[in-house]
């Protein structure tokens, strides 16, 4: 383990352990923490600039973003949710209320979501205009730590990469307060910063704006590029560029 993984682990050791301690999140450790007044969290989006016009949407398919999901579809908005570890090749659920009966409720469940939703590939989404996605913890620069697995970066690298994203593109996460960190926060030149930070308490506007960039080939781990359907694909058209270029 790297000394960068290493603190990120402390990170969120430390974070899973307060939310727990505090009952804010009863199993927090290994996840994306669902915690306490999520849904007032959720709520605290109609406070943002730009929510209100925003039409497309990705949220990502943890527990802890299902409010932030169903006040999407609530007001109507066409939600593009991954599919768990991008393991189809088409690795986007398309969440279109205008097109499923489902009420909003049921549909931003992720396993009904997964039942009733049409996948997408990446080269049929349109630019997006906002982005929700979930941290073990975060800080005021909106340095945010996830829970080791790296989906969140690999999905945001992939829609910076297919040009899906704009220069105003908000990026969110919502959280409970005991996972907002007033520290510096490991991270790589990769890693992408937020926007906002929403709990149930507060709307914290980010000092640093570092938007997403494309998949970085070098810092992907190899185990996690072959298990990726689309990049196993990008890797391999990569590849043959670069052969083709020697």
């Amino acid at each position: 383990m790297s000394t960068g993984d290493k603190a990120k682990a402390d990170v969120r050791e430390r974070v899973w352990t307060a939310l727990e301690e505090a009952e804010a999140s009863p199993a927090a450790h290994g996840r994306i923490p669902d915690f306490v007044d999520s849904g007032r969290a959720a709520v605290r989006l109609s406070e943002l600039p730009g929510w209100r016009q925003a039409r497309k949407v990705k949220v990502n398919p943890d527990r802890a973003q299902q409010p932030v999901r169903q006040l999407a579809l609530s007001q109507e908005k066409l939600l593009f949710m991954a599919v768990p570890k991008l393991a189809l090749p088409e690795p986007f659920y398309r969440l279109d209320p205008a097109e499923l009966d489902e009420p909003p409720g049921q549909l931003a469940d992720r396993r009904r979501a997964a039942e009733v939703a049409p996948t997408a590939s990446l080269d049929s989404l349109p630019p997006i205009d906002f982005i929700i996605c979930g941290s073990v913890a975060v800080n005021y620069d909106g340095v945010r730590v996830g829970k080791g697995a790296g989906y969140t970066d690999i999905e945001l690298a992939l829609l910076a990469d297919a040009g899906l994203l704009k220069p105003d593109t908000i990026i969110v996460t919502t959280v409970h307060d005991l996972q907002v960190l007033d520290e510096d926060l490991p991270h790589q030149p990769h890693d992408f910063t937020v926007d906002y930070i929403l709990t149930p308490e507060r709307l914290i506007s980010c000092k640093r704006r570092r938007p997403p960039i494309g998949i970085d080939w070098q810092a992907l781990k190899p185990e996690l590029r072959d298990s990726i359907p689309v990049l196993q694909a990008m890797w391999k058209q990569h590849t043959t560029s670069a052969e083709s270029h020697s």
